[in-house]
């Protein structure tokens, strides 16, 4: 495979780009992580998933009005260059970057300590990190259809065994099964409806938006495929309210099957629920699902990364050997560096778990939010300019514009402030408030630089002293 510097194959399906959307704001988070959030707010987590789901909703319809409107490599990161000037990209890319590379990390010790335990007792943790990271990598770096052919079927199991759930708790909540009775008692039984307050409806809106990250993972892929306009305006319109439709079922059924006071049920929620109904082999129907929906995750974090380079490599914000691509369109370079610092992650939380590591997970926990908070602002400023230039490439539209937009950037500042304010949460908000002050000094240090650089060439094109004819000659 011979370097080139060159373009994105266009090798994405609708099929694909469909799945991605759907199935990379679906990972772990939904089927281990939601018992958490459950224990912060009781059976009230149903309006907080609609809460959550809602806002992330009218972030992708802004994004989709952005993308279609103007089709971009990069996506919000373009938009926020364009609407807040080079440091906004610069930090937007850089940050989201960030957040995948740890995300790679995570999954990969997730996925490891799963098969480990479940499967393979023998294999040391770092052999079972080193292999998933390995398997990955070579999907990615083999095609880009290769990708959405296995995020394809990663993300089917997940949505198929969310259907699943979704019908088998239906039946036994509503009394259909054999031996059942209608009984919706857990809703109250055990303090009320929001039992904790109603204040936490809201406050655990903070820990339940990062399950659903990865639903603008498509806006990203849309530049790989020949239907971009056509798949982000569907993904837009149907993927987030099915996604939303999966987690609020999913919480609900959940709530209603088992007490929220039972922390030890909501260790592994869905595995706890499935017992309780009588399913045979519930562990091992959801440990597949969870080793699915992590590896699914993993592949997203290295294709999203790797395209984030690329985009800012295009853009002179990354070095421009991020832009090499394969014969078969492919950014080799940008995906093994995002895989160094996976693996570097890695031996980070071997390592130094409780300090590096710890301080890695902390210092991207908020940084979601800070994109989403761009990408909201991007948007009021850009739709103006496109009513004003070409209102005709308005095909998707956000609702309510200015008033809806203006509404979600002071919900999500909301989100950062109530992080700020709760001690559980404070740490991840200085760290990832630092972590985007560091950027944004890297940016302009970086535009110092440059300029030297410049002044530098200049002074070394001018002619010398020594070069000038002399008085006399």
């Amino acid at each position: 495979m011979n370097d080139q510097e060159g373009k994105l194959k266009k090798g994405l399906q609708m099929r694909h780009m469909s799945m991605i959307a759907l199935g990379g704001s679906i990972g772990a988070g939904l089927f281990v992580g939601s018992g958490a959030v459950i224990q912060l707010t009781g059976p009230s987590v149903i309006f907080t998933a609609l809460i959550t789901g809602g806002l992330v909703f009218l972030i992708m319809r802004m994004l989709g009005e952005m993308v279609v409107a103007r089709p971009s490599l990069g996506s919000f990161v373009d938009y926020a260059r364009t609407a807040l000037g080079n440091w906004a990209g610069f930090t937007v890319g850089w940050l989201y970057w960030y957040f995948w590379v740890i995300v790679i990390a995570a999954e990969a010790i997730a996925g490891a300590t799963v098969l480990q335990n479940w499967l393979f007792p023998d294999v040391p943790l770092w052999a079972m990190n080193l292999i998933l990271l390995v398997a990955l990598t070579m999907t990615n770096v083999f095609s880009v259809k290769s990708y959405g052919e296995f995020e394809f079927w990663f993300s089917s199991i997940k949505v198929v065994a969310i259907i699943l759930f979704l019908i088998v708790g239906g039946l036994y909540i509503f009394g259909l099964l054999p031996g059942t009775r209608l009984d919706f008692s857990n809703l109250t039984a055990h303090g009320g409806f929001a039992p904790l307050g109603t204040a936490a409806v809201f406050v655990s809106v903070a820990t339940m938006i990062f399950s659903f990250v990865g639903s603008e993972i498509v806006t990203i892929a849309a530049g790989e495929s020949a239907e971009s306009e056509k798949a982000v305006v569907k993904a837009v319109n149907t993927v987030v309210a099915r996604v939303l439709t999966f987690y609020v079922g999913s919480v609900f059924l959940i709530v209603t099957i088992i007490p929220w006071n039972n922390a030890e049920a909501l260790t592994n929620p869905y595995v706890s629920a499935l017992k309780v109904i009588g399913i045979p082999g519930a562990g091992f129907i959801m440990n597949l699902v969870v080793v699915t929906a992590v590896l699914s995750n993993l592949n997203s974090g290295l294709y999203t990364s790797s395209r984030m380079l690329f985009a800012l490599a295009n853009k002179g914000d990354a070095p421009k050997w991020m832009l090499d691509v394969t014969r078969r369109g492919v950014p080799l370079k940008a995906i093994l560096t995002c895989t160094v610092f996976g693996f570097i992650s890695v031996i980070m939380a071997f390592v130094s778990p409780d300090t590096v590591f710890k301080f890695l997970l902390s210092s991207s926990g908020a940084v979601i939010l800070f994109v989403y908070l761009l990408i909201s602002i991007s948007q009021l400023r850009i739709r103006k300019k496109i009513e004003q230039e070409a209102p005709e490439r308005l095909k998707l539209r956000m609702w309510a514009y200015p008033y809806l937009t203006i509404g979600v950037i002071i919900a999500i500042c909301a989100i950062i402030t109530s992080i700020g304010i709760s001690s559980g949460s404070r740490s991840q908000f200085i760290m990832s408030t630092a972590s985007a002050i560091v950027v944004v000094i890297l940016y302009f240090a970086k535009g110092i630089f440059n300029r030297r650089q410049s002044k530098q060439t200049l002074n070394s094109d001018l002619p010398q002293s020594s070069d000038l004819p002399q008085s006399g000659e």
